[in-house]
């Protein structure tokens, strides 16, 4: 198929995420990938400032990951959960309870972070179920907050200025709360984020099953970043309530914000946990949900089984791959870089702030944040990262970067210095 040929039948059958099907966004075919690199079929070499979406923080073509997915499809590609098991994903569980917050012994293997973020309001309802106070089966949750695109997940992304307001009349009906302003390096709470805390808590305890969060950094919700001091309250008044604590690390966990989980950065440990994104290094789909054994056990009172079960639940190759990229995690200098990175981001994205378009410039971790003052022209912008050399992809008011953990201080200049000479444009 030549490169019209595939473009022409995109463009008409292919409906592409957040893309409207009667005016769609040019697209590039992709021919490959290595390292931090994406390569175009015309041989464009683009520096990767996304990790595709935030999960590549390994970069591309990885020996160790591309040896761990050969193997298990020598072995078996996939196989049913229901009534059977397998050791990659027993290994991989364990993994996962060794390394999560302290007190999530239970994993529940889902598809996608959406689906896990279903999983853990399920278990989180079915928990107060089993417990006898079934009118516990709201949620709080947080304004500029993003939980995924399936229903359950959309009612607990912000009602107004999230991407899901069409979706208002069939979505349960949660309790929003204004986002938290307190910055990140503030250890005392501002005065605003205690009082809504605390009026959430007092008036919705008795209805609401759990509260949910982005620990430290709300990601496609707004990119906002608050200070650990947050987490703690939060936690304080969940154990004071008696309500669950959900901790949404799918864009958070694996090292993103310079600790191997966010909700680290306080000190606590959740309830229920999702994660995802970057589990499998980018290689497949596949996210968790971890659980407490209270919630567990409780969500399965009298041996009430947990009501889900995806098709494609615990899929050998997926958890093969996750757990080559964890391993990776335990044997590779992955914090060092992200101190490195967002030390180099900061360095050479701060100068941004003095533009009169430009609201705000903020790094924590492997991610830096131009706000603007106004929206920006999505197909425009991106046309001159293209040129540019590089390949970031904003969204609203907000030009970010989430770079893959092995890519080269060289590499970073290379990706920031274009940011900079497209936005002083």
């Amino acid at each position: 198929m030549t490169d019209r040929e595939l473009l022409a039948y995109d463009r008409t059958h292919l409906w592409h995420p957040y893309t409207s099907t009667t005016a769609p966004q040019p697209v590039l075919p992709v021919a490959g990938a290595e390292g931090s690199t994406l390569i175009l079929r015309d041989g464009t070499r683009l520096i990767d400032g996304m990790s595709s979406w935030w999960a590549a923080i390994h970069g591309y073509g990885h020996p160790v990951l591309d040896k761990a997915l050969h193997e298990q499809a020598d072995a078996m590609s996939h196989v049913m959960f229901g009534g059977l098991t397998h050791e990659p994903a027993v290994e991989l569980a364990k993994e996962l309870v060794e390394i999560t917050p302290q007190g999530l012994e239970w994993v529940f293997l889902a598809d996608s972070g959406s689906v896990s973020m279903e999983v853990a309001m399920k278990m989180a309802v079915q928990y107060w179920y089993g417990t006898g106070r079934p009118e516990k089966h709201r949620f709080i949750s947080l304004r500029k907050g993003y939980h995924g695109d399936t229903t359950g997940a959309m009612s607990l992304c912000d009602p107004e200025t999230g991407m899901h307001s069409l979706f208002m009349g069939i979505l349960p009906k949660q309790i929003s709360i204004p986002a938290p302003v307190t910055p990140f390096s503030e250890e005392t709470l501002y005065q605003n984020d205690v009082d809504a805390l605390k009026k959430a808590f007092e008036t919705y305890h008795g209805e609401c099953a759990a509260f949910v969060l982005e620990p430290i950094i709300q990601g496609a919700g707004g990119m906002n970043i608050y200070s650990p001091a947050y987490l703690r309250e939060v936690r304080r008044l969940c154990s004071e309530y008696d309500v669950l604590l959900i901790a949404d690390e799918i864009a958070t966990g694996f090292g993103r914000t310079g600790e191997l989980f966010a909700c680290n950065h306080g000190g606590i440990s959740p309830d229920i946990c999702c994660v995802g994104k970057a589990l499998t290094g980018g290689y497949l789909t596949l996210a968790a949900t971890l659980a407490t054994e209270e919630v567990a056990h409780g969500a399965c009172h009298q041996g009430q089984p947990l009501m889900h079960g995806p098709t494609f639940m615990a899929n050998p190759l997926a958890c093969a791959v996750a757990r080559a990229s964890l391993n990776l995690l335990r044997t590779e200098p992955w914090k060092e870089r992200v101190i490195r990175i967002e030390q180099q981001m900061h360095t050479q994205l701060s100068k941004l702030a003095l533009l009169p378009s430009v609201a705000d410039v903020r790094c924590l971790g492997a991610i830096a944040v131009i706000e603007m003052t106004a929206p920006v022209d999505p197909v425009t912008i991106q046309e001159r990262f293209v040129a540019e050399g590089v390949w970031v992809r904003p969204f609203g008011t907000l030009v970010y970067l989430m770079p893959p953990f092995i890519i080269t201080p060289e590499e970073l200049t290379s990706l920031c210095s274009a940011v900079v000479r497209v936005l002083s444009e």
